[in-house]
């Protein structure tokens, strides 16, 4: 079954389930066991073993991200027991006025923390969230806004641990290709596009706009759809706390884990293990692409937990009793995050997104490049092709690290076409990110939202397939125009795009006001 589509099963299973079922957990875990089973040749007894092998491993490489969510989780805690939290919700209450304004500033507040988007969808959720809920905006939008302004703004960010981990995989000055790229990224930045247009425009469709009228209407803002963590609701607050007990502690946390990427990248031997006095980078943009994301964001939140805490204790607004109280409740918070994260992980593994096991890495390689496609076909092929395997692996990361390679081998190591299949293999990943129920970013934003996990997944895929539309159109066209150089390339795919998607929306629009 090795390098076959049979690869897939499991991914196939384990989304069809989650989506019939609603039981994200069982669903997971059956998709892992399929796979293992394939892979063992069908005895039960040795697929589990197989099972509880992959994930002992996709556990043990994720441990720093693990304990970055934890620490968060914590972090969101002391900021709620602090009263900052609902300082900042009153203090944006009073000057925000209308529920497109609230939107807008979730979306600003996500385009403004592009370091990570572990760290953007749990910590724009948990700012969030009180603003959005005074409006009556659901959870379900809440959860969309978050995950739009997570991967898309990584994506395009030049410093982020997306750069630095698609920086790995170019040859040469990996930095300067990556930013190269970024004008031809037509999903990612036509998504920001997209939200803030939502914002102000007002023309939500499908099951999201039912979500809404629900929440405006009646109040319930998870619109029958419950939510699997209640975790804060019952958390006691400083009826004292002000606003700068929420702003001082995220940016003591957006500075140390952007510094603890900083140290990592000029001081750490990933050959070693040890920390060093000898560079390891000549600066500050090498040393972002040679750290290790997972592993600098542990360090940076541990570091900004420690000083956080000494904060709150020196302004007498949480004690060092609440303080060690919130370490457990913290972890609480983000378990069902880390469960899913864990067999997110594991399906992935068995897959083999990277290699080994049922390697569907070998699959997609053997297959591409034998392929007879005409060359300007090739950006719409890698954004398909991109956005297929994330939704099936559940991995944006993965997934670029299988293509991008293959595209500059077919392609050459330079060129305007080149660019545009990278970028187009670099937008793919993150709409098939975007609409798997399995991908971390999707189960993160909608832990950040308190959302119902699978009610956050079906709302949004209507939203992000629209973009993922026009977006393959327009490397159809970029493609065609490759030869006439990067600018004027890039200028033709943008009229294209923006023009498709003025079109959608007002056809959107007309819709919305013959239906009232």
């Amino acid at each position: 079954m090795e390098g076959t589509f049979w690869a897939f099963l499991p991914a196939i299973v384990a989304i069809v389930l989650a989506l019939v079922t609603k039981q994200v957990y069982v669903s997971l875990f059956l998709g892992i066991f399929v796979g293992a089973m394939l892979y063992v040749g069908g005895n039960p007894l040795e697929a589990l073993f197989t099972l509880y092998k992959v994930m002992s491993e996709k556990v043990g490489a994720n441990v720093p991200i693990i304990v970055f969510l934890v620490v968060l989780g914590i972090l969101v805690v002391l900021m709620q027991k602090s009263g900052g939290a609902k300082a900042y919700g009153d203090w944006a209450g009073k000057k925000i006025k209308s529920k497109g304004g609230a939107l807008a500033a979730t979306a600003g507040l996500g385009s403004l923390i592009f370091v990570d988007d572990y760290f953007n969808c749990l910590t724009v959720g948990s700012v969030m969230r009180p603003v959005t809920d005074k409006f009556r905006i659901s959870r379900a939008k809440l959860a969309y806004i978050i995950d739009a302004t997570a991967a898309p703004v990584c994506i395009i960010a030049p410093i982020s641990s997306w750069a630095a981990a698609v920086s790995g995989e170019l040859e040469g000055d990996g930095l300067m290709v990556f930013i190269s790229t970024i004008p031809y990224n037509v999903y990612a930045i036509l998504t920001l596009v997209m939200v803030f247009a939502l914002c102000f425009l007002k023309f939500d469709f499908g099951k999201m706009k039912k979500c809404d009228q629900i929440a405006e209407t009646t109040g319930d803002l998870h619109a029958g759809a419950g939510t699997n963590d209640d975790i804060g609701e019952e958390i006691v607050s400083n009826p004292n706390g002000k606003v700068r007990h929420l702003l001082i502690p995220v940016i003591i946390l957006i500075v140390c884990c952007i510094g603890g990427m900083i140290y990592t990248g000029f001081f750490y031997n990933w050959d070693t293990g040890l920390i060093g006095s000898e560079l390891q980078s000549k600066n500050v943009i090498e040393a972002f692409s040679n750290c290790e994301a997972g592993f600098s964001l542990a360090i940076g939140s541990t570091v900004a937990l420690v000083m956080i805490s000494i904060y709150y204790m020196l302004s007498r607004t949480v004690s060092f009793k609440e303080i060690t109280n919130s370490f457990t409740d913290g972890f609480k918070a983000m378990v069902p995050a880390i469960l899913i994260l864990t067999f997110a992980w594991s399906i992935s593994g068995i897959m083999g997104a990277k290699g080994g096991y049922l390697d569907a890495q070998a699959f997609v390689q053997e297959n591409l490049a034998g392929s007879s496609f005409p060359q300007f076909l090739f950006p719409a092929i890698f954004f398909v092709l991109a956005g297929a395997i994330a939704f099936s692996t559940g991995t944006s990361w993965g997934t670029f690290g299988v293509l991008v390679p293959i595209a500059v081998t077919i392609l050459g190591g330079s060129g305007t076409l080149t660019l545009i299949t990278v970028s187009a293999t670099l937008g793919g990943a993150v709409y098939g990110d975007h609409i798997s129920p399995i991908s971390d970013t999707t189960i993160l934003a909608s832990a950040g939202a308190k959302c119902n996990h699978i009610s956050h997944v079906n709302t949004q895929i209507p939203y992000a397939t629209v973009i993922a539309v026009i977006a393959a159109l327009s490397y159809v066209i970029a493609g065609l125009c490759a030869t006439l150089g990067g600018l004027i390339s890039a200028l033709i795919m943008w009229a294209v795009a923006l023009t498709m998607f003025a079109l959608v929306v007002i056809f959107i629009k007309m819709k919305s006001r013959k239906n009232s």
